[in-house]
């Protein structure tokens, strides 16, 4: 139970949601506990990215995240995947980039040998001519094949981002990558810190990690910022003599775990929020299932009669477990927030489950009314329907 309160408070799950307006401010906090959000294209319900912060807010302004990029605040890089990140730390990302230069995947070496050049002269164009889109660069003839049947344009920009001498933001009304040099984008207060060494800005990535999860193991603290375990395993070790890491035991987990030595475990966690599949929380499944005892699996990509519980399908917490499910999409056509399957865990007592049907329906209300839909629908699958449906009407 420590280590799911632990693991929940460092993720800002531990305080109330706002009851005033939520700005820049609110988003800033949230950020300084997760580190960085991840970006994705799903959107059956709402772009993914916005889920974390509408689980931690509650409603907000939906150009929260855009704002913020637009004054500085965030750019895009590849952190826990694509990721919007604090510009604040740009720096440690800087070995990464160091990195794509010397290890360029073999569509730029194919690329240089097509069109050498290209690499240099789309990156002057932008610098010249100011922030593109990939279709402003493209060099495709004929057809477009399959999903990663990228043109020379687009190849060339993913490398020149990749390296860091592009940077990135994302265009609100289509989600396309919008490419610019990093002077235009990463505020000169940021942009001008040294560069620290590879170790240095590894080690600072695990302890921010670390305190992101509340209490990990290494390979969590690795895996939060796309590290390898096997490149980190000495540098955790420095950190741990250098008394920034506390080595613990947590029962149940058969490996050791750290933790920072300022870490203080909530006395309880009072959340409801559904959490997106993408939300740091349940980023590694095998995590979400030693930490919570909670088993989730993203079955977007399975077939649809291979499905267990539904093609979006969003974690519910209360408290500090997981009890709950619920596979959801906005019919924005139709006004309505779709449940399209509602189940509760197995483990739940029979007259608990009222209450989790109760909160759902507030949340769901919630986020209906966020998302500007007019009422919430449930189809009548899963083993909370019913309860749901009475919540909803009452």
């Amino acid at each position: 139970m420590a280590a799911r309160r632990l693991a929940l408070g460092a993720q800002g799950f531990g305080e109330r949601r706002p009851t005033g307006n939520v700005d820049r401010r609110h988003l800033r906090r949230i950020l300084d506990r997760v580190g960085l959000i991840q970006i994705d294209s799903v959107n059956v319900m709402v772009r993914s990215q916005e889920m974390p912060l509408f689980s931690r807010l509650g409603p907000h302004p939906r150009d929260l995240i855009p704002t913020a990029t637009a004054a500085g605040d965030l750019f895009e890089y590849w952190g826990h995947e694509a990721s919007h990140i604090p510009t604040a730390d740009h720096s440690l990302y800087r070995w990464k980039m160091a990195r794509g230069e010397e290890l360029a995947w073999r569509h730029v070496a194919d690329l240089n040998k097509r069109s050498p050049g290209l690499l240099d002269e789309i990156e002057q164009r932008v610098r010249l001519d100011g922030a593109v889109v990939a279709g402003d660069v493209s060099r495709r003839v004929g057809a477009k094949g399959t999903w990663w049947d990228w043109d020379d344009g687009k190849i060339a920009l993913e490398h020149l981002f990749w390296c860091g001498r592009l940077t990135a933001r994302r265009r609100m009304s289509d989600f396309a990558r919008v490419y610019d040099v990093p002077e235009r984008v990463i505020p000169p207060a940021h942009l001008n810190v040294p560069t620290p060494t590879e170790s240095d800005a590894r080690k600072a990535l695990l302890l921010q990690a670390n305190r992101a999860m509340g209490v990990a193991t290494a390979r969590d603290m690795a895996v939060y910022h796309r590290q390898k375990p096997k490149d980190t395993k000495s540098l955790i070790a420095e950190l741990v003599e250098a008394e920034s890491l506390l080595p613990i035991a947590v029962e149940g987990w058969g490996e050791s775990a750290y933790l920072d030595p300022a870490a203080k475990i909530p006395r309880s966690i009072t959340a409801a929020s559904f959490l997106s599949p993408f939300d740091s929380v349940c980023w590694e499944r095998d995590r979400l299932e030693r930490v919570f005892g909670f088993r989730y699996r993203i079955e977007l990509y399975t077939p649809q009669p291979k499905r267990e519980y539904g093609y979006y399908v969003l974690p519910f917490l209360m408290g500090d477990r997981f009890v709950g499910r619920a596979d959801l999409k906005a019919d924005r056509h139709a006004g309505v927030l779709l449940v399209q399957g509602v189940y509760g865990e197995a483990d739940i007592a029979p007259a608990g489950r009222g209450a989790i049907a109760e909160a759902m329906a507030g949340e769901l209300t919630a986020m209906a009314g966020w998302l500007r839909l007019e009422r919430v629908g449930v189809t009548g699958r899963g083993d909370l329907a019913v309860a749901l449906q009475a919540a909803l009407d009452g």
